[in-house]
């Protein structure tokens, strides 16, 4: 059996990185990566420098883009809920912690 190896690093999530960057830790190109600016599933901070914690996102999915053999007009789509069910979870633990115990 193969091992595949690969680096880690850890980013801050209010740390923004570029799209060369965000592509070398996503699997997608920036191609694509332009392209998911373009569907409106990913917005920029300024120019061309994106938000860490869209990293995680992306590699969901293109885990699921992979399995499912999505093209990138359903995997915009992905994308949007994916950033949406994070910001849910989010928020649920902020509520959840001021929860009296």
């Amino acid at each position: 059996m193969a091992t595949e190896h690969s680096e880690a690093f850890w980013l801050h999530a209010e740390q923004t990185i570029s799209t060369e960057e965000l592509a070398a830790v996503s699997g997608f190109s920036v191609a694509e990566i332009a392209e998911l600016v373009e569907y409106g599933a990913l917005t920029p901070e300024g120019e061309a420098l994106f938000n860490a914690q869209c990293v995680g996102c992306l590699r969901k999915a293109a885990r699921l883009r992979a399995d499912l053999e999505l093209e990138m007009h359903a995997l915009a789509l992905v994308v949007t809920f994916l950033e949406r069910i994070d910001a849910l979870e989010s928020e649920l633990r902020k509520l959840s912690a001021r929860l009296p115990r």
